[in-house]
């Protein structure tokens, strides 16, 4: 027996009237959008494109401002956690410690004490970069200063031979550890060198003066930043891989004779010794004062010897003459 039905016969005519309709809907819509296109309005992108307005300048400059931004944050002061141990296979793996000593030492032969401190400068691969040296007098070496730059891995073993070399008067060391700033400034320099790549990049896209200029000012800026971080890691590396030193060296001074104590005595032996340096106080007296008479009694004699030879002869022969009896 067949069963018929209807409702296919209805429902599949259906169907294909509407997929009909909704290909003319979609087949005239998108006549409709590319109508629109050839003959409406440009978009903003191609109007400012080809007219320059106003509205490209400020996306432009809108641009040159966000990136400035980012570059002044990233060259801007970085602070890394202070006591933060560096991780391996980073910048640093050893801390940074800037070594500073100072050794006074005292010799009777000052000259010598400096030769063995230059002999301990060489021998671990150091340099003396000042030295002040005087002499006395005589010409020997009385004083000496020297400044010595040695490895700061052997820092200490040159500390202890230097306390050595004479006569230790006094020893300091100070050390500080510039680790985080090492880090900091090594971080600083390769986000100012990432800053200047991205500025010079702009500046090889700038297509007026205005941009020119302002981009040309940010980018002198940032190199003299780099140039002052770069001096200063110069100088952090150098005190870090090589220690200061500085050694005194002074002439000791010669000792004074010991002094007689005195000592109360009595007997014979005191009561001589006593005698004979009453004595010997009595005879230098004597002979400086025979001294400084000396020279008045040769006057004298000089001055009485004409009236020895000539006038006392003279009175003698008139004595005889005035003594003679007158005759009545």
């Amino acid at each position: 027996m067949t069963t018929h039905r209807p409702w296919r016969r209805t429902l599949l005519p259906l169907l294909a009237v509407i997929a009909l309709l909704v290909g003319a809907c979609s087949t005239a819509g998108s006549d409709g959008d590319a109508g629109a296109t050839s003959d409406g309005p440009a978009p903003a992108a191609a109007q400012d494109e080809a007219s320059g307005d106003t509205n490209g300048e400020s996306a432009r400059e809108g641009d040159l401002d966000s990136a400035f931004a980012v570059d002044s944050v990233e060259g801007g002061p970085l602070e890394t956690q202070p006591g933060a141990a560096p991780r391996p296979g980073s910048d640093i793996e050893r801390a940074a410690v800037i070594s500073v000593g100072t050794v006074s030492l005292s010799s009777k032969d000052v000259a010598d004490a400096r030769f063995d401190v230059q002999k301990v400068t060489d021998r671990f691969r150091g340099q003396i970069t000042d030295e002040d040296t005087r002499t006395d007098d005589d010409g020997k070496i009385d004083t000496s200063r020297m400044v010595l730059r040695i490895p700061s891995e052997d820092f200490q073993h040159a500390m202890d031979e230097l306390e050595q070399v004479a006569s230790l008067e006094n020893s300091t060391i100070t050390s500080e550890d510039v680790t985080t700033q090492v880090i900091n400034n090594r971080v600083r320099i390769r986000a100012q060198k990432a800053s200047i790549a991205r500025i010079q990049a702009l500046l090889a896209r700038a297509q007026n003066i205005g941009d020119i200029i302002r981009i040309e000012g940010q980018l002198s800026r940032r190199q003299a930043n780099l140039t002052s971080l770069e001096r200063q890691q110069a100088y952090l590396s150098d005190q870090t891989s090589m220690s200061t030193i500085t050694v005194h060296l002074e002439r000791t001074p010669e000792k004074a004779p010991p002094k007689k104590e005195s000592k109360d005595q009595a007997g014979f032996v005191a009561g001589l010794d006593a005698g004979w340096d009453t004595l010997k106080t009595l005879g230098t007296g004597l002979a400086t004062a025979s001294g400084a008479l000396l020279p008045f009694l040769v006057v004298g004699l000089v001055l009485a010897l004409p009236f020895w030879l000539l006038v006392l002869p003279a009175l003698r022969r008139r004595r005889p003459a005035d003594a003679a009896p007158v005759e009545g």
